[in-house]
């Protein structure tokens, strides 16, 4: 048993454990000094257990991060689902989000089946071969300041899920890129990337992603889509902010591990973390 932390002795507590046992029951009597790489020829599995993301979730300790969302909902997730342990408990206090700053994109698909629902092949087909240029309208401006097509013009796309959407809104990547700048400037080094219908149509939020890698400024961007995908926008956000704000702590846990020992323990020993 050795303390988790203890720096004046070890870098890494399993790492120290490890070379320790080999000490003691090496076969060939081949001392393991501490500060070298530990050899790895004689052992055949590790199997790990940590609360290194329970700890950072618990104490606050993550990456500082971002949400960004569809235009409209950036107090989703602080809004939540109301749902709580007790209803008619009125001290009841909901937990603090995990990210510091929001960046609203102006994206949007709809569902097509819920505008196509009664009407024959005919009208389908021609709404999707109107021009989007001569059939806008302005929606609300109190929520948008772009000009949407009109509901049920455009392209029908099979997404994911085998459903039909319309995009209605791409993101802009300009916009994109100069909202994302600004939270890198603020210090801001992960990104959680949660639309509302990206788990039938990920398109936007890959784009999104796509240009937040190219800037070379965050450590860690996570898709909502490819975290969890789920209908339901509000656990799906709180999956991937967690995804966001946990991941590069674990990295940096497993890279601290895995450098204490020699080639041979990525490519010769088999390496298992037990998942609570």
């Amino acid at each position: 048993k050795l303390l988790s932390v203890d720096p004046s002795n070890y870098d890494d507590a399993p790492t120290e454990g490890i070379r320790r046992i080999l000490n003691e029951y090496d076969p060939n009597g081949k001392k393991h000094p501490r500060g070298e790489a530990v050899d790895t020829s004689l052992i055949g599995s590790i199997r790990m257990g940590t609360t290194v993301a329970t700890n950072a979730l618990l104490e606050r300790e993550g990456e500082r991060m971002g949400l960004v969302i569809t235009k409209g909902f950036k107090d989703l997730l602080q809004i939540n689902n109301q749902t709580r342990s007790d209803i008619f408990d009125l001290t009841c206090k909901a937990p603090k989000v995990l990210y510091e700053e929001v960046v609203e994109v102006d994206e949007r698909v709809m569902l097509a089946e819920f505008f196509d629902e009664g009407k024959s092949q005919a009208t389908i087909d021609l709404l999707e071969t109107q021009s989007l240029e001569e059939d806008v309208q302005n929606v609300s401006s109190r929520y948008y300041t772009s000009k949407w097509p009109k509901a049920g013009v455009g392209k029908r796309i099979r997404g994911i899920t085998g459903e039909k959407v319309i995009p209605l809104c791409s993101p802009d990547p300009d916009k994109i890129r100069n909202s994302l700048q600004s939270l890198a400037d603020k210090g801001i080094k992960s990104l959680a990337i949660v639309f509302l219908h990206s788990y039938v149509y990920p398109e936007h939020e890959i784009l999104v992603g796509d240009i937040a890698k190219s800037m070379n400024c965050f450590t860690e961007i996570s898709l909502s889509h490819e975290v969890m995908s789920m209908v339901k926008v509000v656990p799906r956000g709180f999956t991937v902010s967690a995804s966001a704000y946990l991941t590069p702590k674990i990295t940096e846990y497993l890279a601290g591990f895995t450098k204490g020992f020699d080639a041979g323990l990525m490519n010769n020993v088999r390496l298992d973390f037990m998942k609570s």
